[in-house]
């Protein structure tokens, strides 16, 4: 998977960047077939201090891309949150395909039951 970190008014510090890897590799573990993830943090002086900073990640996946965004008062939390939002989004899309490949076999079991 490819990472791509674009910072607007917020140095990049390897701490941060190591924040953010370990929380993409995590989604990472969860769906194997992102194909790359960009994350977006911003700093806006102008805001009040409650809303400066904000992270926004896009998840590039087959079909609709997944994509997340939050502005808090502290970039980790920033980037907690969006990660944990993320992680619901791919939970969710999971949860409907699995629903969808068993409403397919219990309507094949039903009407094979109703033959017999």
């Amino acid at each position: 998977m490819k990472l791509i970190i674009v910072p607007h008014n917020v140095t990049l510090t390897e701490a941060i960047e190591n924040h953010i890897v370990a929380k993409i590799d995590k989604l990472d573990h969860m769906d194997q077939r992102i194909v790359d993830a960009r994350v977006t943090l911003e700093h806006d002086h102008t805001k009040v201090p409650e809303r400066q900073f904000s992270c926004s990640i896009r998840l590039a996946v087959r079909g609709p891309d997944l994509f997340a965004r939050d502005v808090e008062n502290d970039l980790y939390t920033a980037i907690d949150v969006v990660a944990k939002k993320i992680e619901q989004q791919i939970r969710k899309r999971h949860n409907k395909f699995k629903a969808k490949k068993h409403k397919v076999g219990a309507r094949t079991k039903r009407t094979r039951q109703e033959k017999e």
